[in-house]
Protein backbone atom coordinates (compact mmCIF):
# COMPACT_ATOMS: atom_id res chain seq x y z
CA UNK A 1 0.00 0.00 0.00
CA UNK A 2 1.48 3.44 -0.99
CA UNK A 3 0.12 6.62 0.78
CA UNK A 4 0.85 9.49 -1.20
CA UNK A 5 0.94 13.19 0.59
CA UNK A 6 0.99 16.30 -1.82
CA UNK A 7 2.22 20.01 -0.28
CA UNK A 8 3.15 23.49 -1.68
CA UNK A 9 -0.48 24.48 -2.95
CA UNK A 10 -1.25 28.22 -2.43
CA UNK A 11 -2.37 31.48 -4.27
CA UNK A 12 0.00 33.15 -6.44
CA UNK A 13 -0.78 36.24 -9.53
CA UNK A 14 -0.88 35.78 -12.77
CA UNK A 15 2.84 34.75 -14.32
CA UNK A 16 3.80 33.63 -10.96
CA UNK A 17 5.50 29.46 -10.03
CA UNK A 18 4.65 27.32 -7.76
CA UNK A 19 6.19 24.04 -6.77
CA UNK A 20 3.64 21.30 -5.67
CA UNK A 21 5.68 18.00 -3.95
CA UNK A 22 4.16 15.01 -3.00
CA UNK A 23 6.03 12.75 -0.80
CA UNK A 24 5.53 8.66 -1.10
CA UNK A 25 5.76 6.18 2.00
CA UNK A 26 7.19 3.65 -0.28
CA UNK A 27 10.47 3.99 -3.24
CA UNK A 28 9.11 6.10 -5.87
CA UNK A 29 12.19 3.64 -7.56
CA UNK A 30 9.48 0.86 -7.34
CA UNK A 31 6.72 2.63 -9.41
CA UNK A 32 5.54 2.20 -12.93
CA UNK A 33 4.42 5.28 -13.46
CA UNK A 34 3.60 8.53 -11.68
CA UNK A 35 1.23 11.45 -12.51
CA UNK A 36 -0.32 14.56 -11.58
CA UNK A 37 -3.65 15.46 -12.45
CA UNK A 38 -5.75 18.11 -12.05
CA UNK A 39 -10.06 18.61 -11.06
CA UNK A 40 -11.57 22.34 -11.65
CA UNK A 41 -15.13 22.75 -9.90
CA UNK A 42 -17.43 21.22 -12.11
CA UNK A 43 -15.20 20.07 -14.73
CA UNK A 44 -13.41 16.21 -15.17
CA UNK A 45 -10.06 15.44 -13.52
CA UNK A 46 -7.51 16.12 -16.16
CA UNK A 47 -3.78 14.32 -16.53
CA UNK A 48 -1.13 17.38 -16.35
CA UNK A 49 1.89 15.53 -16.56
CA UNK A 50 3.30 11.66 -16.31
CA UNK A 51 6.67 10.11 -15.64
CA UNK A 52 7.56 6.84 -16.29
CA UNK A 53 10.22 5.46 -13.16
CA UNK A 54 12.05 3.02 -15.77
CA UNK A 55 13.12 5.67 -18.36
CA UNK A 56 12.26 8.78 -17.43
CA UNK A 57 10.20 9.81 -20.03
CA UNK A 58 7.18 12.48 -19.15
CA UNK A 59 4.35 13.29 -20.84
CA UNK A 60 2.75 17.20 -20.62
CA UNK A 61 -1.23 17.77 -21.57
CA UNK A 62 -1.44 20.81 -23.85
CA UNK A 63 -2.23 23.42 -21.68
CA UNK A 64 0.96 23.07 -19.58
CA UNK A 65 3.49 22.14 -22.21
CA UNK A 66 6.54 24.73 -21.95
CA UNK A 67 5.34 25.94 -18.42
CA UNK A 68 5.20 22.54 -16.38
CA UNK A 69 7.85 20.45 -15.07
CA UNK A 70 7.59 16.99 -13.80
CA UNK A 71 10.30 15.18 -11.92
CA UNK A 72 10.85 12.41 -9.16
CA UNK A 73 13.60 12.51 -6.72
CA UNK A 74 14.49 8.58 -5.94
CA UNK A 75 16.30 9.57 -2.32
CA UNK A 76 13.64 11.63 -1.62
CA UNK A 77 11.02 9.33 -2.82
CA UNK A 78 9.24 12.48 -3.62
CA UNK A 79 7.56 13.36 -6.88
CA UNK A 80 7.84 16.94 -8.02
CA UNK A 81 5.38 19.45 -10.26
CA UNK A 82 7.27 22.70 -10.85
CA UNK A 83 4.47 25.10 -12.48
CA UNK A 84 5.70 28.19 -14.03
CA UNK A 85 3.94 30.87 -15.78
CA UNK A 86 0.49 29.82 -14.34
CA UNK A 87 -2.79 31.50 -15.52
CA UNK A 88 -5.95 31.58 -13.87
CA UNK A 89 -7.32 28.69 -15.72
CA UNK A 90 -4.52 26.49 -13.52
CA UNK A 91 -6.85 27.35 -10.86
CA UNK A 92 -7.37 23.14 -9.75
CA UNK A 93 -7.31 21.20 -7.01
CA UNK A 94 -4.23 19.16 -8.23
CA UNK A 95 -3.38 15.06 -7.38
CA UNK A 96 -0.53 13.31 -7.44
CA UNK A 97 -1.15 9.59 -8.62
CA UNK A 98 1.15 6.43 -8.68
CA UNK A 99 0.80 2.95 -10.81
CA UNK A 100 2.90 -0.13 -9.86
CA UNK A 101 1.86 -2.40 -12.37
CA UNK A 102 2.14 -1.50 -16.15
CA UNK A 103 -0.48 0.09 -17.47
CA UNK A 104 -1.64 3.01 -19.58
CA UNK A 105 -0.49 5.55 -17.20
CA UNK A 106 -3.03 8.48 -18.90
CA UNK A 107 -6.74 8.41 -17.40
CA UNK A 108 -7.39 8.22 -13.98
CA UNK A 109 -8.27 4.78 -14.08
CA UNK A 110 -4.90 3.70 -14.20
CA UNK A 111 -3.38 4.73 -11.10
CA UNK A 112 -4.03 2.55 -8.36
CA UNK A 113 -2.59 5.14 -5.49
CA UNK A 114 -3.50 8.82 -5.01
CA UNK A 115 -2.79 11.80 -2.62
CA UNK A 116 -5.72 14.06 -0.95
CA UNK A 117 -5.05 16.61 -2.91
CA UNK A 118 -3.41 20.35 -3.12
CA UNK A 119 -5.47 23.62 -4.16
CA UNK A 120 -3.80 25.83 -6.27
CA UNK A 121 -4.94 29.35 -6.65
CA UNK A 122 -4.03 31.69 -9.78
CA UNK A 123 -5.73 35.22 -9.36
CA UNK A 124 -5.85 37.60 -12.75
Amino acid sequence: QVQLVESGGGSVPAGGSLTLSCAATDRTDSTYCMAWFRQAPGKDREEVATIYTDDGRTYYGDSVKGRFTISQDHNKNTLVLQMNSLRPEDTATYYCAAELNPSGCHVAIDFGYWGQGAQVTVSS
